[in-house]
């Protein structure tokens, strides 16, 4: 069985909040948010998806 590391574990995780965020506000897309510029979902979502590319680690990501 594949163990998924922590970052992928944590980009989930965040998916899963922008995703039903949206859903409550019935909204497809974080664009058509009147509050996008200071959404701290959005935020760590964001965030989840850089340390997920590059696992944690400064600069270049990992592909």
């Amino acid at each position: 069985m594949e163990t998924k590391d922590r970052w992928i574990e944590a980009l989930e995780l965040k998916t899963q909040e922008l995703k039903a965020c949206q859903s409550e506000k019935s909204l497809k897309s974080c664009m058509d948010c009147d509050k996008i510029l200071e959404c701290t979902i959005r935020d760590e979502f964001v965030r989840a998806v850089y340390e997920s590319m590059n696992k944690g680690e400064e600069g270049d990501f990992e592909f």
